[in-house]
C-alpha cells in the first residue's frame, strides 16, 4: 500500500480503548478478552514492543509483542481494521516489528484460524512442535 496518510510507528503505544477498538474492528476480538478492561489494560502495559498504523489519527493496525529483543519475539496480536485489510498493513507492521529486533531474534506467533494461509505467504514457516497450556489446565505445584 502506498498511502502517504498512513503513519507507522514503533514508539506509539495505543490507549486501552484504542487497542480494544481496533481488536473489535479486526477479527481478533472474538479470541481476545475485550470484555475484560483490566485484562486488556495489562496486555497494553505488559507489551515489550508495539508497531502501530494510524490513518488520520485513527488506530487501524497494531502488532503487539513480548520480546527480549535478542533471541525471541512473541508477536501476540496482529490486528488490522477490516476496512483496511489486504492492503499490506499487516506485512508492514511485521516489518516494523522486525526492524526493532536483533539479527538473531526469531519472530514467533500463533495464527488465527482465518490467517493460517497468510503467514507462509510472507515467509513464516510452520513449527509443529509448538504447545499451548490454557489457563486452568496442567499440573500446578
Amino acid at each position: 500500500m502506498n498511502d502517504n496518510s498512513l503513519v507507522f510507528s514503533t514508539s506509539d503505544v495505543p490507549s486501552v480503548e484504542e487497542f480494544r477498538a481496533v481488536l473489535h474492528r479486526s477479527t481478533l476480538a472474538e479470541r481476545r478478552p475485550v470484555q475484560d478492561p483490566a485484562c486488556v489494560a495489562q496486555m497494553v502495559a505488559g507489551a515489550s514492543l508495539w508497531a502501530t498504523c494510524r490513518k488520520d489519527g485513527l488506530l487501524i493496525g497494531v502488532a503487539r509483542s513480548v520480546t527480549d529483543f535478542a533471541y525471541c519475539c512473541y508477536l501476540s496480536d496482529l490486528a488490522v481494521d477490516q476496512a483496511y485489510a489486504r492492503q499490506g498493513i499487516g506485512r508492514r507492521l511485521i516489518a516494523e516489528t522486525r526492524s526493532r529486533l536483533g539479527p538473531r531474534c526469531s519472530l514467533i506467533l500463533l495464527s488465527a484460524p482465518a490467517a493460517v494461509d497468510y503467514y507462509p505467504h510472507i515467509g513464516f514457516t510452520h513449527h509443529p512442535q509448538a504447545w499451548l497450556l490454557p489457563p486452568g489446565h496442567g499440573k500446578q505445584k
